[in-house]
């Protein structure tokens, strides 16, 4: 489907040089009497490099729309991480690169939507939050009400997180999937 330039938003994806991207960002300028213009950053989905790309404002771009399947993490064996069909049962396996540093976010038995272009798995799209627990960080102080000062938590995934000094080994704490921030401790 053809679009304006104009219409381009972060994470769509589109077809740009014969290639898969996903926008990253999009700032519209117009410089003084000039045309507008659409820059863009955008990264290749295929090999993981990101560019900048300037559209004149009147361009037309194909977005490309991706079919969405809900699949199960199962487990990782190196770069490689598996995922099962919820509905039929295929399994299917995506490398370290296809999940763009996402793994970090997956526990076994996690529901993600994994994106397919043309039947081939080429990323997933994680839930908002995640629930993660505490595995090593500096011991908790109890007198620590206020969150302004911070530490940083490996999880059991191995993210690295920083929560407030009354964070302690072995909660379970919510992290926004999108940024990697702490946001509570999860309820449970």
């Amino acid at each position: 489907m053809l679009i304006s330039a104009t219409q381009l938003r972060a994470g769509m994806v589109i077809m740009h040089k014969d290639d898969l991207h996903r926008v990253l960002n999009v700032t519209h300028v117009t410089p003084g009497n000039w045309r507008g213009m659409v820059q863009t950053k955008v990264r290749n989905m295929r090999n993981g490099n990101s560019s900048e790309h300037r559209f004149r404002s009147d361009d037309k771009v194909e977005r490309i729309t991706l079919e969405q399947n809900e699949m199960e993490y199962l487990y990782s064996d190196g770069d490689t991480h598996h995922f099962m069909n919820t509905e039929n049962y295929e399994q299917i396996e995506l490398t370290s690169e296809d999940l763009d540093g996402k793994e970090k976010f997956l526990l076994p038995n996690t529901k993600v939507e994994v994106e397919f272009h043309e039947k081939t798995p080429i990323g997933v799209s994680l839930p908002k939050h995640v629930d993660l627990k505490i595995v090593e960080t500096a011991p908790g102080l109890k007198s620590a009400t206020v969150t302004n000062t911070l530490k940083p938590a490996t999880t059991e995934t191995g993210l690295v997180v920083q929560v407030p000094e009354f964070i302690d080994n072995d909660e379970v704490i919510r992290v926004e999937t999108e940024t990697g921030a702490y946001v509570s401790r999860a309820k449970g």
